[in-house]
C-alpha cells in the first residue's frame, strides 16, 4: 500500500510540474509581397517571436489568405488586393495601414541608360528579345508596369515582347540571368540584385502610387504590427530602398 501511495504522489507531482511549464510559442506567420524579401526577413528578426514568412505575388497571397491559409499578418504591394480582402470579409475596414512606398524602374542586364524611353527606343533596345514584368492582372508590379507603358504610348507595341511572370522577383531574376534583356521592377528590387542596372527611373506621375498596405489578422499579428512600424524597422526598410508614406 505504501508503494502505491508513493507512486500516486510522484505522478501527481510530475503532472503539476508539467502544468507549470509555459506552452511552446507558435510561429507567427506573415504572408507578404515578394518584393519585401530580404528587408522583411531582417525586420522579422527584431521580433521576440519566431516569424515564418511566406512570399509571393500579392494576388496569390491575398487569395490564399481568403481561402483560409493561417496568417497573422498580411502585407501586400497594392491596395486593390487589400480592398479585395476587405470585400471578402477577411480584413475589417479600419484595420489596414499603409506601411511603405516604392518606386518603379526600368532595368537591364547591361548597356547604357535609356533616358525617357518610348516605344521606339524600347523596341530597338530589345532587338526582338523580351521585357520581363509581373503578370498584368494579378501582380502589382505588373499592373504598375502596364500603367507606365500605356502612359508613354508603348503598351500595344511592347505587348508581344513581354515575359510576364508570377511575381516581381521572378522578373528581376530573368534580367539578372540575361534571359530577358529589359525588365520593369521596383527600385528596391534593383538595389537587391547586383547583376542588373537601372536604365531609367520611371517618374511617379506615370503610374499609380506604389504603396504597401499591411493588416493584422490575429492578436499576435497586432503585436507584430508594432514591430513593423517601429523606428528600427523604418531604418531597415529605408536601407533596402523603401519609402515611408
Amino acid at each position: 500500500m505504501g508503494k502505491a501511495v508513493l507512486k500516486i504522489l510522484l505522478l501527481g507531482a510530475a503532472l503539476l510540474c508539467t502544468a507549470a511549464l509555459p506552452a511552446a510559442a507558435r510561429d507567427l506567420t506573415v504572408f507578404a509581397a515578394a518584393s519585401l524579401r530580404g528587408a522583411l526577413d531582417e525586420v522579422a528578426a527584431l521580433s521576440d517571436t519566431h516569424v515564418a514568412i511566406s512570399y509571393g505575388g500579392s494576388g496569390a497571397m491575398a487569395r490564399q489568405v481568403a481561402q483560409g491559409a493561417p496568417a497573422d499578418v498580411v502585407v501586400l504591394a497594392n491596395p486593390q488586393w487589400m480592398t479585395w480582402l476587405q470585400d471578402q470579409g477577411v480584413v475589417a475596414a479600419d484595420v489596414p495601414v499603409t506601411l511603405l512606398t516604392n518606386t518603379l524602374v526600368l532595368i537591364g542586364h547591361d548597356g547604357p541608360a535609356l533616358p525617357a524611353p518610348d516605344a521606339t527606343a524600347l523596341l530597338a533596345r530589345l532587338d526582338g528579345q523580351r521585357l520581363a514584368m509581373g503578370q498584368r492582372q494579378s501582380v502589382p508590379a505588373g499592373i504598375y508596369a502596364r500603367a507606365w507603358l500605356e502612359h508613354i504610348g508603348a503598351w500595344e507595341a511592347l505587348e508581344p515582347h513581354l515575359a510576364e511572370v508570377e511575381n516581381v522577383r521572378a522578373a528581376l531574376a530573368l534580367v539578372a540571368r540575361g534571359d530577358a534583356l529589359l525588365g520593369v521592377v521596383y527600385g528596391s528590387d534593383a538595389r537587391a540584385e547586383p547583376e542588373v542596372h537601372v536604365l531609367w527611373e520611371i517618374p511617379g506621375d506615370q503610374h499609380p502610387p506604389i504603396t504597401y498596405p499591411a493588416a493584422a489578422l490575429t492578436p499576435e499579428g497586432v503585436r507584430f504590427m508594432a514591430v513593423l512600424r517601429s523606428p528600427q524597422a523604418a531604418e531597415i526598410f529605408a536601407n533596402y530602398g523603401f519609402g515611408l508614406p
